[in-house]
């Protein structure tokens, strides 16, 4: 997307809201939002280039020295106390975690203060949402039902990733209406909201409940700290690196002892964040949760995703075998026909259903086409989807790397053929603007 198109548009915050009516919040949260997907293109080039160096890397003659850094151990150690993880591992529970602050931050932005806090724009996104989760682990259940070593992988294609879909989106997206590229990252909020309660719920490995309720103390420091000395942090963000960062850091390594995946921390973190400013202070200035936004982007799209994805995106695909045979065995082909067909299915079915509620309307410069090959992009599963196949199967199970393949597969496919899609979209749009402009 063009930021400066998207900013610049006179009718901008008429198509950003599912109502027609518009105020200057309105107007505020699209040049937000607008601002979010521009920093999000750039994180969603570098998640391609880290990915495919992954690949390559792994598929070619320096594939030993690239798994044997992957599976190097790095830690820290005091006295007799020592904690460390493999290289993989910090990328996985350590970087990552910073992108799940940056995803908890923005959910309760959203919540609070932004599009999820009124029901009557809220409800087609959180619904297309579910459905988009629902149709996709469904039709992976039923391709795996009988085969029971696979079954625990059902929630690796329910998840969208929103650095991706949004970089595809910027590349053809931009003549399409601002309410439709609003559309997609507020269903990719709630669809991270989704995928992280399902790895809370679902994929918590043995859970040591005396480290989890430890790691309430730091939290509620945290939270007391960040509440009390807002005003100081915006001011100054160093301080909230020796006042905030150490509290993160305990909480974090509480959560990663108790069982419970550290990427929870980070969420429940960004949660603690203040997101309106306190009575006193002037409320031009952007929140702490905006300052802390603005200054953690840049860390987790240039840094910490790209290398999760550098080193989770590394698979041989000898495993496929020579014919490749392997995308057919039934974690391969549940994966690829989720993303596939249940992601589009699920989030057109959903919205058509939730359009049926009397006062619940799709915004006027949206078409039943937009929505389909925007559920079509949906089905770019990466980020999220490569974590839970980490946390489905382990390192040296074949599903392992056949569950990553199909979701390199898929995620190309679907970003093909859904950009494709919204590309003669935006083409039909500007057609018909150009003919209303001509009319007029």
């Amino acid at each position: 997307m063009n930021p400066s198109t998207s900013t610049s548009q006179p009718t901008a915050s008429s198509e950003a809201a599912f109502a027609p009516a518009t105020t200057d919040a309105d107007r505020s949260e699209v040049a937000r939002l607008s601002a979010i997907m521009s920093k999000e293109t750039i994180g969603g080039g570098l998640l391609i280039a880290a990915a495919a160096l992954g690949i390559v890397l792994a598929n070619s003659p320096l594939a030993e020295w690239y798994f044997g850094l992957r599976d190097s151990y790095a830690g820290v150690q005091v006295g007799e106390w020592s904690f460390e993880m493999s290289i993989g591992h910090w990328a996985a529970d350590g970087f990552l975690a910073v992108f799940f602050f940056l995803a908890g931050l923005e959910l309760k932005r959203e919540f609070v203060a932004g599009d999820l806090r009124k029901p009557s724009r809220a409800a087609i996104p959180i619904v297309a949402a579910f459905g988009g989760v629902a149709v996709p682990a469904l039709i992976f259940v039923a391709i795996n039902w009988s085969s029971p070593d696979t079954l625990h992988g059902w929630a690796i294609p329910t998840a969208t990733d929103i650095a991706f879909a949004i970089a595809v989106l910027a590349v053809v997206g931009s003549k399409l209406p601002l309410a439709l590229r609003t559309f997609l990252l507020t269903l990719a909020v709630v669809d991270d909201l989704i995928a992280i309660s399902i790895i809370a719920i679902f994929y918590t490995s043995a859970l040591q409940l005396w480290y989890l309720l430890a790691a309430m103390v730091p939290l509620a420091l945290y939270w007391v700290v960040a509440h009390r000395r807002r005003d100081l942090f915006r001011r100054d963000l160093g301080a909230a690196w020796y006042m905030l960062l150490p509290l993160g850091l305990v909480c974090w390594m509480l959560f990663y002892l108790s069982g419970v995946h550290a990427t929870i921390a980070g969420v429940l973190l960004g949660f603690a964040v203040p997101v309106r400013p306190r009575g006193k202070e002037d409320p031009s200035l952007p929140s702490l949760a905006e300052t802390f936004e603005h200054r953690f982007r840049p860390l987790s799209a240039g840094i910490c995703v790209p290398i999760f994805a550098f080193f989770s995106a590394g698979v041989s695909f000898s495993g496929l075998g020579g014919d490749g045979d392997g995308l057919l065995a039934p974690v391969s082909l549940g994966i690829m026909l989720a993303l596939l067909l249940g992601k589009p299915l699920g989030i057109t079915l959903a919205v058509w259903l939730t359009t049926r509620v009397r006062g619940i309307n799709l915004d006027t410069s949206i078409r039943w086409l937009d929505v389909f090959a925007l559920a079509t992009l949906a089905g770019i599963g990466f980020t999220v989807s490569l974590l839970i196949a980490e946390l489905s199967f382990p390192v040296g199970d074949p599903s392992h790397e056949l569950a990553k393949v199909a979701i390199f597969i898929a995620s190309g496919i679907a970003a093909i053929v859904g950009g494709g899609m919204l590309w003669f979209r935006g083409r039909s749009h500007a057609r018909a603007g150009a003919d209303t402009h001509a009319e007029g």
